[in-house]
């Protein structure tokens, strides 16, 4: 194991964005309080407040343990060279340009999977289900996991097939011609998710005739909107969380609606979701953001077409080959790339965020301001989000602001008190969940 320059500065890229991330976490701790802010009156009430903040430090304790641990395995698998050693014990079995990269990452996806099932389970059927929002079975559990990764095994295999077999043909120019192949499974992945990924996980059936239906497809034709049909989701036999989007190109979009959030929202809420969807398709932000993606991912392969034959790369993924390897070499920059990768991220942050705002000023421009910010409201109390967390963390890596800024954009208050429904039954069983990372960083999953 040779441990030269490359190999510490993997470990301190590794290393720092742990330390970042913790203190990311910190400064949301600065944040909470005992005692209910007088911006959040009116969404929650104390005891739903005391019950978030001991949601958000339970989830914080837990995302500080899987970090951990997860960091601390990456680093010993580094020191020992285990990527190095598993190569070569591949190489017993093949030596193919395509075939052993393909084996090396299936290997690779399986141990990932499950070293992260442990702690998805425990995130799943307790802390979830403390908190009330699991739905799932430990059958569902497991059989999610294993879809999970079989279309993991796949993706990734089409990818480093495609990009070893480019560079074994031109190791030159591979870059120009797996960013081509690329970007047509990327929108072909886009195109294709709501009729054959998603129906892996979850049933979709056609939203039925009635009320609701004839709302949004009226706000469709009313604003020249696009749709094959509406479908619902069963996202309550997995969690009390729920969601909203519209999937496909053309005219074939379709409408995606989480049964929960039905059953959580009235009619002219889920239309004011519709509404901010529409607002996205109207102001092309999907094509935008796919386009700034396919930029984001040639760069990518260009420079990494310059230090892919590097045995230095090699040697710090623990190799003792002279000649370097394509698949230790991609995943050595991919790891040297992650700061890079990351300020990227922190600009398409920025840029998302305005989107979202325009979205927003879009669903108002149509009269359906106030009764988004209520549908936002519901949800993001239902789903114990964090709505005080520090502007830091927002600009670092918030894709949605927070929802008292969404307000502010609106010029509506947070005092303004949803009318009671006139029907006598109450709907409670759904939430739409926040956007939880390793800091326990949450937001709105409504785009």
């Amino acid at each position: 194991m040779e441990y030269n320059a490359v190999f510490w500065a993997i470990v301190a890229i590794i290393a720092l964005s742990f330390v970042w991330g913790q203190v990311r976490a910190a400064l949301n701790r600065s944040r909470m309080s005992d005692t209910l802010p007088k911006e959040l009156i009116g969404i929650y009430d104390a005891d739903d407040y005391a019950r978030q903040q001991q949601y958000q430090r339970v989830s914080g304790k837990f995302s500080l343990i899987s970090g951990s641990a997860s960091t601390l395995m990456f680093l010993l698998v580094l020191f020992f060279g285990v990527l190095g050693s598993l190569e070569g014990l591949l190489q017993q079995v093949t030596t193919h340009y395509v075939l052993l990269p393909l084996l090396f990452v299936l290997v690779i996806v399986v141990f990932a999977s499950l070293f992260s099932m442990p702690f998805d389970y425990y995130s799943t059927f307790v802390i979830e289900e403390r908190f009330g929002f699991n739905k799932s079975t430990k059958a569902t559990f497991f059989l999610d996991a294993l879809k999970n990764l079989l279309l993991m095994s796949v993706i990734a295999g089409v990818v480093i097939g495609i990009v070893s077999f480019l560079y074994h043909l031109s190791p030159q120019w591979f870059w120009v011609w797996a960013w081509i192949a690329l970007t047509f499974f990327s929108v072909g992945i886009a195109y294709f998710y709501s009729q054959l990924i998603a129906p892996l996980f979850n049933k979709q059936t056609p939203l039925e005739e009635g009320e609701l239906r004839d709302a949004l497809m009226d706000l469709a034709e009313k604003t020249e909107f696009p749709i094959s049909d509406v479908y619902v989701i069963d996202g309550s036999k997995r969690s009390t969380k729920a969601n909203a989007y519209f999937a496909g190109f053309g005219k074939r979009k379709r409408i995606c609606l989480y049964d929960t959030l039905i059953d959580d929202l009235d009619i002219e809420e889920i239309a004011a979701v519709l509404a901010h969807e529409i607002g996205h398709y109207k102001k092309r932000h999907i094509p935008i953001n796919m386009a700034l993606a396919t930029m984001q991912q040639g760069f990518q392969l260009w420079l990494m077409s310059l230090f892919l034959g590097s045995v230095a790369l090699t040697a710090a993924m623990g190799s003792t080959a002279e000649t370097p390897s394509f698949i230790l070499g991609l995943i050595a920059f991919s790891l040297l790339f992650g700061p890079i990768s990351e300020l990227l991220s922190v600009g398409s942050g920025v840029l998302s965020r305005r989107f979202e705002y325009q979205a927003d000023a879009f669903a108002a421009s149509y009269g359906y301001g106030q009764a988004l910010v209520d549908g936002l409201k519901t949800i993001s109390a239902k789903a114990l989000s964090n709505m005080t967390p520090h502007p830091v963390v927002v600009f670092w890596t918030y894709s949605h602001p927070p929802l008292l800024q969404r307000m502010q954009a609106l010029g509506i208050s947070s005092f303004t008190e949803k009318p009671e429904p006139e029907s006598d039954t109450e709907n409670d069983t759904g939430d739409t969940g926040p956007n939880t990372d390793s800091d326990a960083e949450t937001e709105s999953d409504i785009s």
